[in-house]
């Protein structure tokens, strides 16, 4: 299925404090031509078509009630339809590796790709431009991704994002009289693509990757977290040295993002003694001016390198670079390899973050 641009908005404009807006009868118009695509869009014709408009009506919108209501009960008859779907699907997995499945399919993550998709944000009316952004870049990054993203990716995904795709499964869950299987056969189209037990095996979680690849070598890993403003940052140390760090102002996702580098990163070190798959690790020819490149389009911060060793005597003098970059919520550092000049340092650095953002979005065949 194609994938829609949801930050293109239908002009639903809201009223303000107690006052009514300058035009109240073009709002209610674009509402109604919201509710019929959204109807569309689902395949399914409210009986309540009030419960629709609540669905799709942010808190910052006085005209109605908002979602706040609905999306606290979709949270959790979503998760209970995941539940019945992998406990009947998969009648030989544990009560762990079932929670797991479900955990994916309901994330925040999981939930706004799905909004993304099917260009729900364009329906939702609201008062907060400043949502807009935050859609825009996530929707961005979502349409260069192949495939399911389990675990998180490069830009947090907006809550309002997955808000909407559980107000709308707890309107049809009202309006069908709290039918638990008459929602899933409306809804499970529109979760497609579903994350399966082959998906997770595929995609290894990352944080369990590497602790696995370093108990296998022998190595302690040790990951360790500290704030900088309202970004967490995550380090990983193996064998007390610092392989990766990621940030994010979510905690589990800077983990996330430093375990897909340091991953990568172990992958350099020792290819031949990996035991797991993994994109080609070949240091990148002109690394620095693609990551500047990539910086550019995706409207990042300009990357910032360091220079975090100097080893070896004056006549044999090595350097080691570090390179970081930074984002709307976060920030990506990571170092490369020892170099004899500070220049094939920097593109070591700027190779290796090319490569662990390659991994991070599960990509094959080329850098981001």
């Amino acid at each position: 299925m194609k994938m829609t641009e949801p930050y293109e908005i239908v002009d639903l404009t809201c009223a303000v404090g107690d006052g009514e807006s300058e035009d109240a009868g073009a709002v209610d118009m674009n509402m109604r031509a919201s509710i019929l695509a959204v109807e569309d869009l689902l395949g399914y014709r409210f009986k309540n078509k009030d419960l629709l408009e609540e669905a799709l009506t942010h808190s910052s919108c006085n005209r109605s009630p908002s979602y706040q209501r609905l999306e606290f009960v979709g949270d959790a008859a979503l998760g209970l339809a995941l539940t019945n779907f992998f406990f009947i699907s998969y009648p030989d997995l544990d009560p762990g590796q079932l929670s797991v499945l479900r955990a994916a399919n309901i994330s925040t993550e999981k939930l706004a790709r799905v909004a993304v998709r099917h260009g729900l944000y364009r329906y939702v009316r609201h008062n907060a431009p400043s949502l807009d952004v935050k859609v825009e870049e996530f929707t961005r990054v979502v349409q260069e991704e192949d495939g399911a993203v389990p675990y998180g990716g490069m830009v947090k995904a907006p809550k309002v994002l997955a808000d909407i795709v559980e107000s709308i499964a707890a309107a049809i869950y009202v309006d069908c009289d709290f039918d638990l299987k008459a929602l899933w056969m409306v809804f499970r189209g529109l979760l497609e693509p579903i994350i399966t037990q082959g998906t997770l095996q595929q995609q290894p979680q990352p944080v369990t990757t590497l602790f696995e690849l370093c108990q296998k070598r022998g190595k302690q890993v040790d990951i360790k977290h500290w704030r900088k403003g309202s970004s967490n940052i995550a380090s990983v140390f193996v064998d007390g040295k610092l392989i990766a760090s990621g940030s994010s102002d979510q905690k589990e996702i800077a983990k996330l993002n430093a375990a897909k580098v340091a991953v990568e990163k172990l992958v350099r070190m020792e290819p031949t003694n990996m035991e797991i798959e993994g994109p080609g690790v070949e240091e990148i020819e002109g690394a620095k001016q693609k990551l500047s490149e990539l910086c550019s389009k995706r409207r990042w911060h300009p990357p910032k390198y360091s220079i975090e060793k100097v080893v070896g005597p004056a006549h044999d003098r090595r350097f080691i670079c570090s390179v970081q970059v930074e984002i709307a919520d976060g920030m990506f550092v990571t170092s490369g390899d020892e170099k004899t000049r500070v220049k094939d340092a920097e593109n070591s650095a700027a190779s290796m973050l090319l490569h662990g953002l390659e991994y991070a979005k599960q990509g094959v065949g080329q850098v981001i």
